[in-house]
């Protein structure tokens, strides 16, 4: 066994791998950028390496740095976690030259699984189902066209060393190809540094599911039964579950064997993912081999009792794998949500800034964190603005559902813009309850983007209880306690309500209806944990200029409290309304101006292309929301953008 280990990452993968290499007493390498410097994982690490500047290509990107860095602490292997250099076989190479093992699969592996096209070609030589398409290379937008039309719309335009939801578009006709495969092509150039794209019949109705393998170097392949992967958002994931409520046991275990089929094909050993698509009918295909730890593997943790990093680095060490096939047993339901710096109410842009309030949910039974973060920690453009990932694991689906909805309520945030109203909108919709997932299910739920939520029926009464009662708590600070009669006021709503102190917390008229809510809160704590009517509930409070806001099931609600002759004149205050900027095109994010389409003067119609901002590597085309006239350009190529400046300005009507 190895005795000193360098995790060639960052964040909350670094965290975990070390985590486990601590619980199996061998010491840790961290590597840092000068953006990384005070990171929780540099932290956790016995020893930590400086590697270079933020960006990536100049130090997580650079292997000579990382092979020093093995030289210098004398680590004895590399974990890659995920992302950065896990996939790439010139490090794994560069490693085996240097005589330091990777905690993952052989070069040949990686270069076979690599390769979009080639790795479809091997599954199809290996008996695995894949999806019609064209393996080759396309040169340019016209044979785009002319290949998608042969087999078919509506087709996936992919990128061949694309990974991470980078480098493809979904083309329904012949506009829509050209401009995909101008956008997938720049994508995969500008992220992966290869601009190969090709394309595959888009299989409608889809689920995204995965299979978890292993495999040592003794011969021995096993699947660790499937991952649900369908809930994504521009084909990055962000939910998934384990095991799929689709698959019966036929299905997971022909999938299973075709994974296992495909890793003996390739020489495989290590932990890696074969990802299938499967149809409404359970028909599946062969998509990809991801020859490295996921990001979901905490959900097959959760279900089988095995750690993935313990095993991958035993096998690193020539171990055999510990159990056979027969021996894996899934028990219970585990749940996880990727919780994102970016605001789902501007399109999910990314959000960039310091957590100037950070606590995650307390971990246990129902509830595992894996973060990379901390309270005073920095969000950076220059990496992905994952913050943590939250699981919620039960011994059904129903159970799992429960502990990750709590989980969600009690997740402080503050600083940057978060994800956690969208993913709490999830996990209560009721069609994902019942299970019925496509990948298809965010753009058919939300067709016009997430605008938020706000408690409703009994949920909402229940918050408004309890928002009387914390309300009443901070305006009789040090006055005489007794029932105190009030208006509460959320918009333009007046509620005539009553609240009175009792020995476990307060009793609340509201609208005529009692309501007991218990539970310890003092003013300034940010969480609110207890019960209204017997009933758990736990919601974030956060003081507003007048009165407070409660977020609770991704839902916020603004709250004030009123006598009844301030309600009166509340109800003749006029509302005054925001400054007009629809003249302007705006930045969502702060990003790399790639392009500008248009020039003053030229005319444009609702939906033509305007600009293309660049952020998190990933290309965002901005277009006109109606019909007008460009009055003048206030940006150009290559300016480096903050939220909300002015790109350009339309000419007055």
């Amino acid at each position: 066994m190895f005795d000193k280990i360098l995790i060639a990452n960052r964040g909350e993968i670094a965290c975990r791998v070390i985590r486990t290499a601590r619980r199996m007493g061998i010491k840790t390498v961290a590597v840092y950028s000068e953006a990384d410097a005070d990171a929780v994982h540099v932290r956790l690490a016995d020893e930590a390496v400086p590697i270079g500047p933020a960006p990536s290509a100049q130090s997580y990107l650079v292997i000579d740095r990382i092979v020093e860095a093995c030289r210098a602490t004398g680590a004895q292997a590399v974990h890659p976690g995920y992302g950065f250099l896990s996939e790439n076989p010139r490090f794994c190479a560069a490693l085996e030259a240097a005589g330091i093992a990777f905690i993952g699969p052989g070069v040949s592996a990686i270069e076979a699984m690599g390769d979009k096209i080639e790795s479809k070609k091997l599954a199809q030589a290996a008996g695995v189902s894949t999806v019609p398409g064209h393996l080759a290379p396309i040169a340019d937008e016209e044979e785009a066209v002319a290949v998608c039309r042969r087999i078919g719309y509506p087709v996936m335009l992919k990128a061949s060393a694309g990974g991470g939801g980078k480098g493809m578009r979904v083309a329904g006709n012949d506009a829509e190809a050209r401009e995909g495969f101008r956008s997938a092509r720049n994508e995969a150039r500008s992220a992966f540094g290869d601009d190969r794209v090709f394309a595959e019949k888009f299989i409608e109705e889809p689920r995204h599911i995965e299979i978890q393998v292993l495999a040592d170097a003794h011969g021995n392949t096993v699947y660790l039964g499937e991952r649900e992967c369908s809930i994504q958002r521009r084909h990055q994931k962000v939910i998934e579950e384990a095991p799929s409520p689709f698959l019966d046991e036929a299905i997971r275990r022909a999938m299973g064997e075709q994974a296992c089929a495909l890793a003996r094909a390739v020489g495989y050993r290590s932990a890696g993912t074969v990802e299938f698509i499967v149809g409404a009918d359970r028909s599946f295909y062969f998509l990809e081999m991801n020859t490295r730890l996921q990001v979901e593997h905490p959900v097959t943790e959760a279900v089988t009792g095995l750690d993935l990093v313990e095993l991958m680095i035993r096998i690193a060490a020539g171990e055999p794998l510990p159990f056979r096939q027969d021996d894996v047993r899934l028990q219970g339901w585990a749940i996880e949500a990727r919780v994102y710096a970016e605001d789902p109410l501007r399109g999910f842009l990314p959000s960039i800034g310091r957590l100037t309030r950070y606590r995650a949910p307390e971990e246990g039974p129902g509830v595992r964190v894996d973060t990379g973060v901390e309270e005073g920690g920095e969000i950076s453009m220059h990496y992905d603005p994952m913050i943590a990932k939250l699981i919620g694991i039960g011994a059904d689906r129903d159970a799992a559902i429960a502990s990750i909805r709590s989980a969600l309520d009690g997740f402080v945030i503050r600083g940057v813009s978060h994800n956690i109203p969208f993913l709490a909108a999830l996990m209560h919709h009721p069609r994902f309850v019942e299970g019925r997932l496509t990948t298809r299910f965010i753009a058919e739920e939300f067709p016009d983007g997430f605008h938020g939520t706000a408690p409703a029926g009994e949920a909402a009464d229940r918050v408004a209880a309890l928002g009387a009662a914390l309300l009443h708590r901070l305006a009789l600070r040090g006055a005489a306690a007794g029932p105190r009669d009030w208006v509460l006021r959320s918009g333009r709503r007046n509620r005539p309500v009553t609240v009175e102190e009792a020995a476990d917390g307060w009793r609340v008229v509201l609208d005529g209806r009692p309501f007991a809510v218990a539970g310890r809160w003092r003013p300034g704590e940010m969480l609110f944990d207890g019960t209204v009517d017997g009933e758990r509930l736990v919601a974030q409070v956060d003081r507003r200029p007048v009165g407070l806001r409660l977020t609770h099931a991704g839902g916020e609600a603004d709250l004030v409290l009123l006598t009844p002759r301030a309600a009166a004149l509340a109800e003749l205050m006029p509302v005054k309304a925001p400054p007009d900027m629809s003249r302007f095109l705006l930045s969502p994010m702060p990003g790399l101006l790639v392009s500008v389409a248009v020039a003053p003067g030229e005319p444009v119609r609702a939906g033509q292309e305007l600009a293309v901002v660049e952020a998190m590597k990933m290309e965002n085309i901005l277009r006109a929301e109606r019909d007008g006239v460009v009055g003048a350009l206030h940006a150009k190529p290559g300016d480096s953008l903050a939220v909300d400046q002015k790109i350009l300005e339309f000419a007055a009507a």
